[in-house]
C-alpha cells in the first residue's frame, strides 16, 4: 500500500496546476489519469495554441447556479498571476480577438510548464490508471483502489474535468465520486457548442457551409454575444454560437443580426439614391456574403427587384428579417464537439476558498467537474488555474 499525502484524479489544465501546487508546499502527491499522456484537452485547444486565459477575466463571464462562488478564487489567482507564470517559463504569447491570449508556438508548452512545475514540487505521475474504488476510512483517510494496487491519502482532490470531448477521456466519474459521499450534482449538458438545424432549413442553408459573417446574436433570456458566425453543413457554429449555446434551452429561439455594423435601412436608402437601377441582391452583396444574399433570395427572403422597385413595405420586411433573423435550433452538436460541460458539482457544499466539501472533510472538486462554466476565450482555463491554487494551498 502506497501512502500520500495527497492524491489527484485527472491529470489535465485542473489536477496539473494543484499537484504542483501541492508539492512545492512539501506535500507527497500522486496524480492519477485513466489517458495515455497528460493535458490532452490543452494540447487540442485553441487550434493547438492554447487560448490559455483571458485579460478580461472577471465573474460576469462564468455561468453557475451559485454565481459569487467563483469570485474568490479568480480574485486570488488572477490572469496576471498565470501570465506571469508563462513569460517566467519563457513561452512567447499574443492576444487575439477579445482579450484571448495564445501561445505562439503551441499547446504543448503550457503542458511543459505544468510538468515541470509538477518536477518542482516532487510530483508522481501515474497514467493509464483505472480506479476501481474509492473508499473513505474511519482514520478519515481515502482508499482507492487501481486496477493493480491500492493507494491513500489524507486528502483527495476530484479535477476529473467535465462530459465534454469524449473522445478525449471524459467520464462521469467526478459526479459519480460527489454523488457517492452525498453531495448534489446539477444536470449537466453540452456547452461552448455548435446549433444543429430542423432539417427544412438545413436544406435550404446547406450550400453556406464554410461562409462566416459577423453577427450579434440574442438568447430568449436577453443574453447577447458579439462574434463571428459561421455556417456548417450541420447547422451554425462560430465563436457567437458557440457563446450563446450556454444560455440557450432546448426549444427556443435565438435572435441573430447578420449585418451588426451597418444599419440596412440606411444603406439602402442611400444607395438607391445613387444607384436606382441596381439590383437589390447586388446591393445586399456590399455588406453581406453573396452567397448568403444568393440563398435569401432563392428562399424569397430577398425580392428580385432594382432598388427604384423595392416599395417601403418590401424594404421594412427585408430589413427587420435581416437584423432579427430568428431561428429556432433543432439542438446542439452535443459532448462530442463541446468546449466545456454546464452543470455539475453544487458549489454551495464546497468551500470557495479551499474548494473542499463542507460536510466531507478531505475531499476536494475543482476545475470543469464543479457548477461554475466560462465563457468562450480562455475563461475556462484561467477557472481552472484559479480553483486549482485555491485547492493547492490548502490540500
Amino acid at each position: 500500500m502506497e501512502n500520500y499525502d495527497v492524491i489527484i484524479v485527472g491529470a489535465g489544465a485542473a489536477g496539473l496546476f494543484c499537484a504542483a501546487q501541492a508539492g512545492q508546499r512539501g506535500r507527497r502527491v500522486l496524480v492519477i489519469d485513466n489517458g495515455k499522456k497528460v493535458g490532452r484537452k490543452i494540447l487540442m485547444s485553441g487550434g493547438g495554441r492554447c487560448n490559455f486565459t483571458n485579460l478580461y477575466t472577471e465573474p460576469a463571464a462564468y455561468l453557475s447556479h451559485n454565481p459569487h462562488f467563483c469570485k474568490s478564487a479568480l480574485a486570488r489567482y488572477t490572469q496576471w498571476d498565470f501570465i506571469d507564470l508563462v513569460t517566467r517559463h519563457g513561452i512567447a504569447w499574443h492576444e487575439k480577438t477579445l482579450g484571448q491570449l495564445f501561445c505562439d508556438d503551441s499547446a504543448q508548452q503550457i503542458v511543459d510548464l505544468l510538468l515541470d512545475e509538477c518536477q518542482r514540487g516532487g510530483v508522481t505521475l501515474r497514467l493509464r490508471s483505472e480506479i476501481l474504488s474509492v473508499e473513505r476510512e474511519e482514520s478519515g483517510h481515502y482508499l482507492l483502489q487501481l486496477n493493480g494496487a491500492g493507494v491513500r491519502a489524507e486528502k483527495l482532490v476530484i479535477a476529473s474535468g467535465g462530459l465534454s470531448m469524449p473522445g478525449l477521456g471524459a467520464t462521469p466519474f467526478g459526479y459519480k465520486i460527489a454523488e457517492q459521499f452525498g453531495l448534489r450534482v446539477y444536470p449537466t449538458r453540452a456547452a461552448l457548442v455548435p446549433f444543429t438545424l430542423h432539417k427544412p432549413l438545413l436544406e435550404q442553408l446547406q450550400t453556406l457551409s464554410g461562409v462566416a459573417l459577423p453577427t450579434t446574436i440574442a438568447a430568449q433570456d436577453g443574453t447577447v454575444f458579439k462574434e463571428a458566425m459561421l455556417f456548417t453543413h450541420r447547422g451554425l457554429s462560430g465563436p457567437a454560437v458557440l457563446q450563446i449555446s450556454s444560455y440557450w434551452q432546448a426549444g427556443e429561439f435565438v435572435t441573430i443580426n447578420l449585418s451588426p455594423e451597418q444599419e440596412l435601412a440606411t444603406f439602402i436608402d442611400q444607395q438607391r439614391q445613387e444607384h436606382p437601377n441596381q439590383s437589390l441582391k447586388n446591393t445586399l452583396a456590399k455588406p453581406l456574403p453573396k452567397r448568403l444574399v444568393d440563398v435569401l433570395q432563392t428562399l424569397g427572403v430577398v425580392p428580385e427587384v432594382t432598388l427604384k422597385q423595392l416599395n417601403s413595405r418590401q424594404q421594412s420586411e427585408l430589413v427587420t428579417t435581416l437584423h432579427q433573423w430568428r431561428v429556432q435550433p433543432n439542438g446542439t452538436e452535443g459532448y462530442r464537439t463541446a468546449e466545456v460541460t454546464l452543470g455539475g458539482v453544487d458549489t454551495t457544499q464546497l468551500s470557495s476558498k479551499t474548494m473542499e466539501a463542507r460536510e466531507v472533510p478531505g475531499l476536494y472538486f475543482i476545475g470543469e467537474v464543479v457548477d461554475v462554466t466560462g465563457w468562450l476565450g480562455g475563461y475556462n482555463f484561467q477557472w481552472a488555474w484559479s480553483s486549482a491554487w485555491a485547492c493547492g494551498q490548502a490540500v
